[in-house]
């Protein structure tokens, strides 16, 4: 897979995620209300707001990680709870540390990634290890394979993270603010990467609190404010997003929720078990 190729899954339909009137409450609170939202292939949608706002419940209720409580969730044409082309979805989760202390290799993480589409205990084929090399030269990490994960900075981990993601093909990728606490330098290698999946035609739905070096990939912008859809549109610049037009946001009693990890789709390695389930 060169470095240009696209998705080879035939598609069905424009568009590859749809919610409807979709809700989700936590202990009877409601937190997400009246949320309708459609993305379409090919889309780099920045999903945005302050703290507290509710996306990246908006981002767990898209990929199953959190059911709602009404409404209807939809992907790739069909209904979240009869989904099951988990291969097809690619998920970054905000960063700890990768590997959760595991002594493994880079190369050794971006391989989890190909165990949506590879039985546990088999044998890597050729085309494995090519869409993990691939994965690895397009995050800019080739030259890392061998080295401990433990050994890269947070901003490269995060990187190794997305290149986990990227190995397993999917059409539409999920980033749960990537670049939070990386410095400059690999929010540009980031960047980069990504630039690479929206030329492939790749699906990308991007959590962030601020875009940085990403705004100029951005296609259009959704931004959460108290639990409800306050834009969706061309994309804004980040002081426009914490701006007087949307509020400065404030921490409610659900920032502090503990998700719970009910129906969880396949699509995160096993190595990661440390997911931060914080709401932003």
């Amino acid at each position: 897979m060169s470095r240009t190729s696209r998705a080879t899954h035939a598609p069905t339909s424009r568009t590859v995620l749809e919610i409807e009137d979709g809700s989700v409450a936590i202990g009877g609170r409601p937190i997400l209300r009246h949320i309708n939202l459609h993305i379409e292939r090919g889309e780099f949608v920045a999903l945005m707001g302050a703290n507290g706002s509710g996306k990246s419940t908006l981002i767990r209720a898209m990929t199953g990680l959190r059911k709602v409580s009404g409404g209807e969730v939809r992907l790739f044409d069909k209904d979240l709870h009869h989904f099951g082309d988990w291969q097809r979805i690619g998920f970054v989760p905000q960063r700890s540390t990768a590997g959760g202390g595991v002594p493994v290799s880079v190369w050794e993480m971006v391989a989890s990634g190909r165990l949506t589409r590879r039985r546990w205990l088999r044998p890597l084929f050729p085309a494995d290890r090519k869409a993990i090399n691939d994965a690895l030269e397009v995050v800019g990490l080739a030259d890392r394979a061998k080295d401990g994960i433990t050994t890269l900075s947070g901003g490269q981990q995060q990187r190794v993270l997305i290149a986990r993601a990227l190995a397993g093909d999917p059409e539409l990728f999920f980033l749960d603010e990537p670049t939070a606490g990386v410095d400059l330098p690999n929010q540009q290698a980031l960047a980069e990467a990504l630039q690479v999946l929206k030329d492939r035609g790749s699906t990308v739905v991007l959590v962030a609190h601020e875009l940085g070096p990403m705004a100029k990939l951005v296609d259009r912008a959704i931004v959460m404010r108290d639990g409800r859809i306050a834009y969706d549109g061309a994309p804004l610049a980040d002081h426009e997003v914490h701006g007087p037009l949307f509020g400065t946001g404030h921490d409610h009693h659900h920032h502090h929720a503990t998700e719970p990890r009910d129906h969880v789709p396949h699509v995160v390695s096993p190595l990661d078990h440390d997911r931060s389930e914080g709401t932003h």
